[in-house]
């Protein structure tokens, strides 16, 4: 289960029962989401609303525990490693939100990250 408790009271806000344990967490830096990764018997992701704790999504290909992840620069994206030895990536997230000076840049034409791209598009990560 995941749980969440008021740090100043020592109060628990909250529970999920998940139904599996909890490997890892990662919350959206854009949605008011956490992804759990979990073990046995599924090995799966789950991605939760925040507060309500009502589950939106379940995403399934790992063989063995989800073991770790990590998001992307942009917190768009996933990548979760399991104990099957594979790591598996996922656009869990969606996009950014973008800053509003990249938007008039968009906008009027000028210079910035997505100009040539699609609104959307693949941003590379050096």
């Amino acid at each position: 289960c995941i749980k969440f408790w008021n740090t100043h009271t020592g109060a628990c806000l909250s529970t999920i029962d998940t139904g599996s344990q909890v490997c890892a967490l990662q919350w959206s830096r854009h949605e008011r989401e956490i992804l759990s990764s979990h073990g046995y018997s599924k090995n799966q992701l789950c991605l939760w609303k925040y507060p309500s704790l009502v589950k939106v999504g379940e995403l399934t290909g790992h063989q063995g525990r989800a073991l770790h992840m990590a998001t992307s620069p942009d917190g768009s994206s996933v990548v979760s490693a399991g104990a099957d030895e594979t790591l598996r990536f996922w656009r869990v997230f969606g996009e950014p939100p973008l800053a509003k000076d990249e938007k008039a840049g968009l906008l009027s034409g000028g210079g910035s990250l997505l100009a040539g791209a699609p609104l959307g598009g693949l941003r590379s990560i050096r």
